[in-house]
């Protein structure tokens, strides 16, 4: 089943949907929040519905995917997302409003998408996050991800230089599995000690 709903004692994660225009654009559209992340800020709600054209319609299309919208179970309305690649990395993302930072949101959402996907029969997800943003590698670490390597890249749109730190949860058993992907493709990669 194509992104199956799911609850926690919090939460409700579910598509999204035309309905959800201007929740979508209050998560995408502010500059903090988006700061690391591989777009710029979106400027309107055309924008917004051309975003959620281009990045979500086509994944729900699709006969298995994870992209969810966060609400909260008072209202249903989003107030992030959290999503996992289909593509070989399998990699996880997430965003959330700033006035819902440092609740446990992203970290009971992860854990529940985890949970799904590992169901499902992925072997692994991955996540990367700018080692200038280490609250996000908190979320990663609090849903049982494990650092790997750190490489830099020159990330587009954005153009500028980027240090990553990729983590990997392995949900099959072979725990000395590494996704070297973005290791291997890139000039200067390496290993932090103390993560």
């Amino acid at each position: 089943m194509n992104t199956p709903t799911l609850e926690t004692g919090r939460l409700i994660l579910r598509k999204f949907t035309e309905n959800d225009m201007e929740a979508m654009y209050k998560i995408y559209s502010d500059e903090e929040v988006n700061q690391f992340l591989p777009w710029f800020p979106l400027r309107s709600l055309q924008e917004t519905q051309l975003f959620f054209a281009g990045k979500y319609a086509p994944k729900y299309a699709m006969p298995q995917a994870y992209a969810y919208a966060v609400c909260l179970k008072k209202d249903n309305v989003p107030i992030g997302y959290i999503n996992v690649a289909m593509e070989e990395h399998h990699d996880l993302g997430y965003g959330l409003r700033k006035e819902f930072w440092h609740q446990g949101i992203m970290t009971e959402a992860g854990k529940a998408v985890i949970a799904q996907v590992k169901r499902d029969g992925l072997p692994y997800i991955t996540a990367t996050h700018d080692r200038n943003n280490p609250r996000s590698g908190g979320v990663m670490k609090n849903i049982g991800m494990k650092y790997q390597y750190s490489y830099e890249e020159r990330w587009q749109p954005k153009d500028i230089s980027v240090t990553f730190r990729m983590y990997q949860l392995n949900l099959d058993g072979h725990d000395d599995r590494v996704y070297s992907k973005y290791r291997d493709n890139a000039d200067v990669h390496f290993v932090e000690t103390g993560l």
